[in-house]
């Protein structure tokens, strides 16, 4: 490894030791890079590798609401402007509460190079509170978006940070927040969100987009290794709007999901859940109800409680819930299943232990910031045809964005190739997004 990366890796260990999902995505994407500094020492004489892990901006800031019952609360609420150099910084918000500085921090840093790998003009940002709107009622999640906002708004615009949904943030809660933000502006900014609705400046399949570019991804690496998606089994975790749009997208492909999970457990549905519209149409039913039984109960399937689908006997494997989902035990079920396709949908879903275990295993790897950039290219569409005051048909913008993960796919694979390491998804994701960001920060001077 490079002598000036192995330095800022120790350092962001050191200072980060708190916030170990930060420093786990940190090394990892250090470490695939190290290649690349090798043929840079500008990079060190720039001290471009510190500056590239400390965000240009933390933003941290109190939110206080009022429940049903009269009673007031105080969350935390945070924006983490990561990086700016190829545009405004582009990220969701998170409402869950397990949110903190450092799952924030984590995320944005991989937006960054995520943004990056679409080609478009965005940079990467991220933000969200420790609020939990589970079992809150519609008034109260609109009483905390819009005091959220409240805090926010002077942080973001159109040409200075964009954000958009996440986990426990849909199209309701932009919707809240992008109203107060209106009321407090007193103008029309409809570039300042995505993932808005329909009739307020929103772009048609952006709720399913993270979904659909996973599989458009899955779809070009199978066939790079002479195979078909049509008839292949997939195992996904999660039930929220990525696992829905997994499962919409297969359903087209004729591939078949057979697992969704929760909190509470998973469900193995063997004759698949993307076999029918009525079962993919009710996960959105059931993600209103908050209970991924229910889908067992309702079509008689499987339920394995406390537990996680990794190690049902499938062709693929898609995580597509949180981050650190897949630890190294997990990965020898996987190793185990025989398996020989992981694509990573959610951020960072798997240790970088797990992730080491089963390259060596020969399994084939697709990282998430590669895989799950299609949310964010739509979005970035959203952001386009809000500028232009256009609305694009569902088609057009399905057509950009399997062109686009198209293009993630491809240039990952021959930027791995140009630094030797042959067929390495992950570290070709990671170089190719890293030597786009450094290029634009050289460029722009020290600072």
């Amino acid at each position: 490894m490079n002598a000036y990366v192995k330095s800022v890796i120790e350092n962001v260990k050191a200072k980060y030791k708190s916030e170990p999902e930060f420093v786990q995505t940190v090394e990892e994407v250090l470490t695939s890079v190290s290649p690349l500094v090798d043929k840079h020492p500008e990079y060190e004489e720039a001290d471009l590798l510190n500056r590239m892990v400390t965000p240009e901006r933390m933003i941290s800031f109190r939110v206080v609401w009022m429940d049903d019952n009269g009673k007031y609360h105080t969350n935390n609420g945070y924006r983490c402007q990561f990086n700016g150099a190829l545009g405004p910084y582009k990220g969701g918000i998170r409402f869950r509460a397990d949110v903190y500085p450092g799952i924030i921090k984590f995320l944005a840093f991989e937006q960054t190079f995520k943004n990056a790998l679409t080609g478009l003009p965005i940079g990467g940002g991220k933000g969200g509170s420790d609020f939990n709107p589970i079992g809150r009622s519609d008034a109260e999640i609109m009483r905390f978006c819009q005091a959220f906002m409240t805090a926010l708004y002077r942080h973001i615009g159109p040409e200075i940070d964009v954000p958009a949904g996440d986990i426990g943030v849909g199209g309701r809660e932009i919707g809240y927040m992008f109203g107060q933000y209106r009321r407090i502006k007193g103008v029309w900014e409809n570039g300042v969100l995505t993932g808005k609705g329909l009739t307020y400046g929103g772009s048609l399949i952006r709720p399913e987009a993270t979904g659909y570019g996973a599989m458009y991804y899955l779809n070009e690496v199978l066939k790079a290794h002479g195979e078909d998606i049509k008839g292949k089994t997939i195992a996904v975790s999660g039930y929220g709007n990525v696992a829905w749009g997994i499962c919409k997208k297969a359903m087209h492909m004729g591939a078949k999901v057979v697992t969704i999970s929760g909190s509470q457990g998973y469900v193995y549905d063997p004759d698949g859940i993307s076999t029918s519209e009525e079962k993919v149409d009710y996960l959105l039913e059931m993600r209103a109800k908050g209970s991924i039984k229910d889908y067992a109960d309702k079509f008689k399937v499987k339920f394995v409680p406390n537990s996680r689908p990794w190690g049902e006997k499938v062709d693929i494997y898609m995580p597509a819930a949180t981050q650190n989902e897949v630890d190294l035990e997990w990965a020898k079920r996987i190793v185990d299943s025989g398996a020989r396709y992981y694509i990573e949908v959610s951020n960072m879903p798997t240790t970088n232990e797990a992730l080491q275990y089963l390259k060596e295993h020969n399994v084939i790897v697709a990282p998430s910031k590669a895989a799950n950039a299609g949310g964010v290219g739509v979005s970035a569409m959203e952001m386009s045809q809000n500028a232009q005051k256009l609305v694009w048909t569902e088609e057009e913008v399905d057509s950009q964005l399997q062109r686009i993960m198209q293009n993630i796919y491809k240039i990952s694979v021959e930027t791995a190739e140009e630094f030797g390491l042959g067929y390495d998804l992950v570290a070709g994701a990671n170089l190719a997004g890293f030597k786009k960001v450094a290029q634009a920060m050289l460029e722009q001077g020290v600072f």
